[in-house]
């Protein structure tokens, strides 16, 4: 066992598992941004006085919530294909890397809704009347009111939120995507060894979320004193 590590523990494998990691982490990352715009829509959506942009916001809502990533993967890697191939008859391949970031996305942006609706919800009622008094339009009491301190209440969770994504990133592992878990078991398929790369894309991931979670309590620290 302890030669197998020495063997797969090189410059070479450290450097490709390192990729690995840089890759899953900028999928995180990018997933975080992009379920952030969805999650600004969601909860404007969920708080309409209109049923339409409400009743939609609500079903996107409950429907990614209410089923797991993994499967939401594997319907856009799979079942849209296949739908394309049936209606055009023409082949449709997707980059597995840009299925996760789709995928992903989708899901945090439901969690985003919440997020955020629970941070605009906790703005105190005499910012939104301030707003009404100075004439203000409901895009702009969001834009330069609402949400940047509703955005000061979120940030904890935000962070929470791509430590999750960094390690749900290793589901796209499935569709074929080389990210850090892929890329371990590419390693463990050429030595015969999965133990040995899988402990070190542990360590991978346990660097990148650890670094992710001080830089969290970092900003936290920082919002708590200009409150």
């Amino acid at each position: 066992m302890f030669v197998a590590f020495e063997k797969v523990f090189t410059a070479q494998n450290i450097g490709y598992l390192a990729k690995g990691a840089l890759l899953s982490l900028a999928i995180a990352a990018i997933s975080l941004l992009i379920g952030l715009v969805l999650g600004i829509l969601g909860a404007t959506g969920r708080r309409s006085k209109h049923i339409i942009p409400r009743t939609i916001a609500n079903i996107y809502v409950t429907v990614i919530r209410g089923t797991p990533l993994l499967l939401q993967i594997l319907i856009i890697f799979s079942v849209i294909p296949s739908i394309y191939t049936a209606f055009t008859g023409n082949i449709l391949r997707i980059n597995p890397i840009l299925i996760g970031i789709i995928a992903m996305s989708i899901n945090s942006g439901a969690y985003q809704t919440e997020l955020i609706r629970s941070g605009i919800n906790g703005v105190d009622k005499g910012q939104w009347e301030a707003c009404e008094t100075l004439g203000l339009n409901s895009w702009q009491m969001m834009k330069f009111v609402v949400l940047p301190q509703a955005f000061k209440r979120i940030v904890p969770p935000l962070i929470s939120e791509l430590i999750t994504l960094i390690k749900d990133s290793s589901l796209i592992s499935t569709i074929g995507a080389i990210e850090l878990l892929k890329g371990a078991q590419v390693i463990g398929a050429q030595y015969y060894d999965v133990m040995s790369p899988y402990c070190i894309a542990a360590v991978y991931y346990l660097i990148m979320t650890f670094t992710v979670s001080l830089i969290g309590n970092y900003v936290e620290k920082r919002l708590a004193e200009s409150d």
